[in-house]
C-alpha cells in the first residue's frame, strides 16, 4: 500500500527523521507532537494547560493538512512528564474533542524532547 506524506507549514517541522504525519490508505498516522509554536519552532512557555493548547493546535493543522478534522480521530497518545497535569490535561483535551471521544491512553515519562511538559500523537480515519 501506498504512503503518502502529510506535510503543513501550520504545524512545527519535524525535529528529527520523521513526517508529521503519514497516510496509508484511509488512516493516518500522527507523530507526537510537543508545544512548539510552528513560526518559531520554539517551545511555548506557560503551564500544563498552554502547552497542551499548542500540541492540539498542531494536531489540528497536520489533520486539517490531511483533509481531517478531530471527529476523525479514533486514537490518541498522551505523554506527561507528571501526571498531577491528567485533570488538566483532560479538561483541555475537552475543549478541542467532542462525544463519542476517541480511545485514549495517558502514559507519564522521565522527559520528552525540548524539555517539554506534554506530547500527543494519534490516529485518524478517514471517510
Amino acid at each position: 500500500m501506498p504512503r503518502t506524506i502529510i506535510a503543513t507549514d501550520k504545524a512545527p517541522a519535524a525535529i528529527g527523521p520523521y513526517s508529521q504525519a503519514v497516510r496509508a490508505g484511509n488512516t493516518v498516522y500522527f507523530s507526537g507532537q510537543i508545544p512548539l509554536d510552528p513560526s518559531s519552532g520554539m517551545l511555548v512557555e506557560g503551564d500544563i494547560s498552554t502547552q497542551t493548547r499548542r500540541v492540539f493546535d498542531n494536531l489540528k493543522a497536520v489533520a486539517e493538512a490531511a483533509g481531517g478534522s478531530f471527529e476523525q480521530f479514533v486514537r490518541v497518545g498522551i505523554y506527561v512528564t507528571d501526571l498531577a497535569n491528567f485533570t488538566a490535561v483532560n479538561a483541555v483535551m475537552n475543549e478541542y474533542f467532542q462525544a463519542p471521544y476517541p480511545a485514549r491512553s495517558t502514559i507519564e515519562v522521565a522527559g520528552l524532547p525540548k524539555g517539554a511538559q506534554v506530547e500527543v500523537d494519534a490516529v485518524m480515519v478517514s471517510d
